[in-house]
């Protein structure tokens, strides 16, 4: 069994992180060392010759953001076992998770197991819910249960072949994400700095208001979700028929997909 397990994930609100917890536990190793990307202004200097690595990001649009590649570009491996890991909002990870892949078997990983779980979209609110609260308890345990399989095939000897994951090559083509921001309310705002410190890309400025870099801003809602009075929303005409499309085409619930 590996030395030790190694987290390593980008997640703005939280739910990525979730998942590799508890892959994590089912794996049953006490020994975890965990490596946030969320907000890392420099990047991850890493080089792992030992253990085990389970890496996970979101999927934005079908890919794995940018901000993500950034941020993992000082890590590299000699042969070391990974878990990979993607996060999606209950429409489709389409080609987030071979991109995943194909990164960190250059970085010198041997990718084992993969994954693709669902957590809920950053365009879900309370009045236009999309997969609200994932990863929910069943989700959890599915990682869990997860994770102890891929320990058992780890104990038994079995898992050296890459396994077979979906996607297309090339890769789609990706979106921009830029341009527009959360608005914030100023009846409502206390200027807490609540948002400014769960902003993954330093975007967000507060003094005697609050300021946005709209055209550097990833649209992942952690300033929305975590804002305590609830003056931070994301309203504008692409983000709202966007939202409208997800209520109403995916609403239906997803379960996770495993690839061992």
């Amino acid at each position: 069994m590996p030395a030790m397990t190694r987290l390593i994930y980008f997640s703005p609100t939280s739910t990525t992180k979730k998942i590799v917890e508890q892959i994590a536990v089912g794996f049953g190793d006490t020994s975890v060392t965990h490596h946030d990307l969320t907000r890392l202004r420099e990047g991850l200097n890493l080089r792992l010759g030992d253990g085990l690595a389970i890496i996970g990001v979101p999927v934005y649009a079908g890919r794995v953001p940018e901000i993500c590649l950034e941020r993992l570009d000082g890590l590299s491996a000699s042969s070391v076992p990974a878990v990979l890991v993607v996060l999606y909002g209950n429409r489709a990870f389409e080609d987030a998770l071979i991109e995943l892949r194909d990164v960190v078997v250059a970085k010198g990983f041997a990718v084992i197991a993969a994954g693709a779980f669902i957590g809920e979209h950053s365009y879900s609110t309370t009045t236009q819910p999309v997969a609200a609260h994932r990863p929910d308890l069943a989700d959890l345990a599915k990682a869990r249960k997860f994770g102890s399989l891929i320990a058992s095939r780890l104990r038994d000897g079995i898992g050296a072949a890459l396994p077979v994951i979906p996607g297309d090559l090339p890769y789609k083509e990706r979106m921009s994400l830029g341009g527009v921001a959360p608005e914030t309310d100023p009846g409502l705002c206390t200027l807490c700095g609540t948002c400014a410190s769960l902003c993954p890309t330093f975007v967000i400025r507060v003094d005697d208001r609050v300021l946005t870099d709209a055209e550097r801003c990833l649209k992942c809602c952690a300033c929305t979700k975590g804002c305590p009075p609830g003056a931070r929303t994301l309203h504008h005409p692409t983000v709202d028929a966007r939202r409208e499309m997800l209520v109403n085409q995916c609403s239906e619930r997803k379960e996770p997909a495993l690839f061992l």
